[in-house]
């Protein structure tokens, strides 16, 4: 066989085993379910529970230590130390004083373009901007000023006027609420 027999045979050889792989091959099936990208928190409060949306698309790490910290039911019983009529509650400390966290590190924020209107739930945080840890706020109203320098990680999706009946506290002193309304129990949906 002379050298252009050989290249036409090595070719043609080529072409039928793709042709073969092709028509034999068939599509692969997924191995596994999708993630499922949402969950649900419920919030209950004394006068009713209020539904909470995460969105661990926007801040994975924070929805995270959210949904473990209400697994240990670390937020059951915790007050809303501060409350600002028009402005936001906020909850999450173990003292009851805006001091205090959980045992878990902190969390590298994960700001986002998000906007912080009524309803949306956002990461309370001293000024470096990685010392997010169990405290969260609900805005009570828009919060323009604060999009892009707090972590947004979840919105209320009913129950907003149970939230609005938070016992507010005193602007003059940042909001520090005397005798506060407490979290009665705070669980994932599905998971009580």
């Amino acid at each position: 066989m002379n050298y252009l027999n050989r290249i036409c045979m090595c070719v043609f050889m080529a072409i039928a085993l793709v042709a073969c792989n092709q028509s034999g091959q068939e599509t692969p099936k997924p191995t596994s379910q999708p993630v499922e990208t949402t969950q649900t928190l419920l919030l209950e409060l004394q006068d009713g529970t209020v539904e909470i949306k995460l969105r661990p698309d926007l801040a994975p790490l924070h929805v995270k230590q959210i949904t473990t910290l209400t697994q240990q039911g670390f937020y059951d019983g915790l007050v809303f130390h501060r409350v600002i009529d028009g402005f936001m509650a906020q909850t999450g400390d173990p003292r009851g004083n805006g001091t205090g966290g959980s045992d878990l590190p902190n969390i590298k924020a994960e700001f986002s373009k998000v906007p912080f209107t009524r309803g949306t739930l956002g990461m309370a945080r001293s000024q470096s901007p990685d010392s997010a840890n169990s405290q969260f706020f609900i805005m009570l109203a828009d919060g323009d000023f604060l999009n892009g320098n707090y972590t947004v990680f979840g919105e209320v999706v009913s129950g907003m006027e149970f939230v609005d009946n938070i016992k507010k506290g005193d602007k003059a002193n940042n909001g520090a609420v005397t005798e506060p309304d407490r979290i009665v129990k705070m669980t994932l949906k599905g998971q009580n």
